[in-house]
């Protein structure tokens, strides 16, 4: 059986800045792995998990990540705080950290539900998983700080991108993003759905999924994708979206 909520004080919700107590790992299989056990151990709200590299990285559908090591930042962090949109919330968070990195920040959009695009390359994902049930969720998060692209596999040069960074960067972005991930956990819907509405990347482009076909039409109040399909418009609350009809 699950077990109940827990309390607040025993949970440890949010004391102090994200990011401690740390756990860093030359290799790893997955950080989102090792976070959801430390979150299931009782990790306190903010312990974040960090690799240089991952055996077993893994991405939303089941997919892997893939990553030359040294090259990604590669992070998970578990909180205690658990708002209604936390994985669009982790997005936004990611988003304008590489937004701020890029030439321009404009130039990084959100593929629902949250993959980072620069130019139509995919450069970070994130992946939030949890037991609500028990108070804590993991956010897994992947971004090509420095990784070159002829180190990318080949059958992903084509989608993936990268900021062109140093491994020196990885660091100095890290703590960034913490900071910024600090302000979008405790930030209102409204200001979430306005910053994911205004860098949305499907937004009047064909989309598919397994469920069908269409032309992306925004991010309703309960941060569904819309889709405007032949037959009128769906809500969509999860699932895997493509580019492309």
């Amino acid at each position: 059986m699950a077990a109940g909520p827990v309390s607040a004080e025993r949970a440890g919700r949010p004391r102090g800045r994200l990011g401690l107590p740390r756990a860093h790992f030359r290799r790893l299989g997955s950080t989102n792995e090792h976070a959801r056990a430390l979150a299931a151990a009782g990790a306190p709200h903010g312990t974040l998990v960090t690799a240089a590299e991952q055996s077993a990285g893994r991405g939303r559908q089941g997919r892997t990540w893939s990553a030359p090591p040294g090259r990604a930042l590669l992070c998970s962090l578990v909180v205690r705080s658990l708002p209604r949109l936390l994985p669009l919330a982790a997005g936004v968070a990611v988003a304008s950290e590489v937004g701020a990195t890029s030439v321009a920040a404009e130039h990084a959009r959100l593929k629902w539900p949250n993959d980072v695009l620069i130019d139509g390359r995919k450069v970070a994902g994130i992946l939030v998983e949890g037991r609500p049930q028990e108070g804590w969720a993991v956010i897994g998060i992947g971004v090509n700080v420095a990784v070159r692209p002829e180190e990318l596999p080949a059958e992903l040069r084509e989608r993936a991108g990268t900021l062109g960074l140093t491994p020196a960067a990885i660091e100095p972005t890290l703590a960034r993003l913490l900071e910024r991930l600090e302000e979008w956990l405790e930030a209102p819907d409204a200001a979430i759905l306005d910053a994911v509405r205004a860098r949305d990347a499907l937004l009047g482009r064909p989309v598919s999924w397994a469920g069908g076909s269409g032309v992306g039409a925004g991010i309703d109040d309960d941060g569904r994708l819309l889709v405007a399909t032949a037959s009128g418009r769906v809500a969509l609350d999860a699932g895997e979206v493509h580019l492309g009809a």
